[in-house]
Formats: C-alpha cells, sequence, structure tokens
C-alpha cells in the first residue's frame, strides 16, 4: 500500500508542476547553448516584430531604445498582427515617427497589417506588403455586453449606487440606456476619426475619401497598394534590401537576439495575448 501511495504521490507532482519542469529543462537547454547574440556594437541593421495582439506597447520600448543606438543604421518593423487597443497602437506608432528622424524605417506586412498594427506602421518611410498579406482594417469597435437575461434566470437582481448620468454606461449587467449608446457610439466615432486623420496625413490621402481606404474595408496586398495604403508588393528580401539602399550599409549585420531574450519575448507575447482575451470578454475594450 505504501509502495503505491508513493507512486501516486510522484504522478500528482508531475501533474502539478509539469508545465514548469518543461519550461525549466528549456530554459537549461537553452543556457547551455551557444549564444546566437549579436551585440549592438557590432551590428548596423535590427529587425524589430510585432506580432499578436498589441495590448501594451512597453515591451517594445526596450527595442526601439536599441534600435535608436548610433551603431544601428536602419531598421525593419516586420508586422504580423490582427491590430489591437488604441493607445499602446498609436505609441508605436510615434515611437517610428521618431525613430524616423535619425535612421530610415521601413514597415514590412509578412502577414497580417491590420486596423490598430497598420495604425502603428503608418510613419515608416516605406510600408512593403508580402503578395499574399492582409492590410487595413482601419476602423474601431467596442465591445459591450448585455447579460440582463442571463442574470434574471440565474435569480441576481443587480442594485447600484453611482454618481454621474453615463457612469453605468456599458454595465453588461443591464442594457444600455439611449443617451448611453449613444455616448459609447460618439467615442467610437471620436477614435475613428483620429484614426482617419492619421493615416490620411501620414499617406498623403484625402480624409473625404475615407470610405475608398478605411470605413473598416482589408484588402489584399496589391488592392491596399492601389488605395494608397502601402509603397510596394514584394517579399522581406525585397524590404531588407531598400533598407540596405536607404541606410548605406554595404555589409549588412543584422543585431540577433539571445535564444532566451526571443523564448522570454514568446512567452510574454503569449500572456498578454490570453490576458487581452481575457478582458475583452470581461470589459469593454476598444479595437
Amino acid at each position: 500500500m505504501g509502495i503505491f501511495s508513493g507512486i501516486k504521490s510522484i504522478f500528482s507532482f508531475i501533474q502539478t508542476y509539469f508545465k514548469t519542469v518543461v519550461f525549466l529543462t528549456i530554459l537549461a537547454f537553452i543556457l547551455s547553448s551557444d549564444k546566437q547574440e549579436t551585440s549592438l556594437d557590432s551590428s548596423n541593421l535590427m529587425q524589430i516584430d510585432i506580432s499578436g495582439k498589441i495590448m501594451d506597447a512597453s515591451m517594445y520600448m526596450e527595442l526601439f531604445e536599441k534600435a535608436s543606438k548610433d551603431s544601428i543604421k536602419g531598421v525593419l518593423i516586420n508586422i504580423n498582427s490582427p491590430g489591437g487597443a488604441v493607445p499602446p497602437s498609436i505609441e508605436i506608432a510615434y515611437m517610428i515617427k521618431e525613430l524616423k528622424k535619425s535612421k530610415p524605417v521601413i514597415a514590412y506586412a509578412s502577414g497580417t497589417m491590420a486596423s490598430g498594427s497598420y495604425y502603428a506602421s503608418i510613419y515608416a518611410d516605406k510600408i512593403i506588403a508580402n503578395p499574399g498579406s492582409i492590410v487595413g482594417s482601419i476602423g474601431v469597435y467596442m465591445i459591450t455586453a448585455d447579460a440582463s437575461e442571463l442574470i434574471k434566470k440565474v435569480g441576481i437582481k443587480p442594485s447600484f449606487t453611482h454618481a454621474g448620468k453615463y457612469k453605468l454606461a456599458g454595465i453588461p449587467t443591464r442594457e444600455s440606456l439611449p443617451y448611453e449608446k449613444e455616448l459609447l457610439q460618439g467615442i467610437t466615432d471620436d477614435v475613428y476619426n483620429l484614426f482617419v486623420s492619421d493615416v490620411a496625413k501620414a499617406r498623403n490621402l484625402d480624409p473625404k475619401n475615407h470610405t475608398v481606404f478605411a470605413n473598416g474595408k482589408i484588402f489584399l496586398a496589391h488592392k491596399a497598394k492601389q488605395v494608397g495604403l502601402i509603397d510596394e508588393v514584394a517579399t522581406i528580401l525585397r524590404a531588407r534590401k531598400l533598407l540596405m539602399a536607404k541606410s548605406g550599409v554595404t555589409k549588412p549585420i543584422w543585431y540577433k537576439k539571445d535564444k532566451l531574450e526571443q523564448m522570454l519575448e514568446k512567452l510574454e507575447a503569449s500572456f498578454n495575448g490570453n490576458f487581452a482575451s481575457y478582458l475583452a470578454s470581461e470589459f469593454p475594450t476598444i479595437h
């Protein structure tokens, strides 16, 4: 009986700490491997990858700080993202705008450059898209939920104490009142107008024609070029060669992060994506 109890305890431990054990194993393997990092001092070009939902710009700040070093002569922003929240998308856009003052910056759509991720790219010197990439989705939506019927079935009767006429706008425990819906629609319209205005200025487009290049439409790369959202349809090799030409680099040395840094970034991006999905299901969110 004692033997089987011990085996049971081992299996219980494995089930409880399996993910931790796997993580530590991978970490040990990475740390024991040869480093793949090329230092900033010896590099002259850098690629910044933006992938997954954009819910936090802080994870990119350090990368843009590295990219601003004098040794880096040009930066490629490789984007494959469906978008995200408005504020961090704007933060990245202005990071690129600031970086562009000192060196060429090219944005490349390797898969999806839509909504917030397109917003993030608008100030690049050039926007190039893979022939099969999806570009655009210049639009805004706000998620609210009306769970009042479900709450009634469960037998819960919410009671609110609040100050401010609009304080309960978007609360999921009841249906929004007409004047609250008007407020939320007004906020959504304001963000859309800001989005369109910034895109129009950055891309030299007429905001009056927003129904052509914006209005929530998505485009395959060649049509995105036709409406003025990108400059060229090509592969990443072309984007790299153009960056070399613009930066005056004849012998490219690309900055490479070590494997541990890459893994931690992927874990952070995965956590942010899962947390973002949770927030989207629990709270009103603007994308």
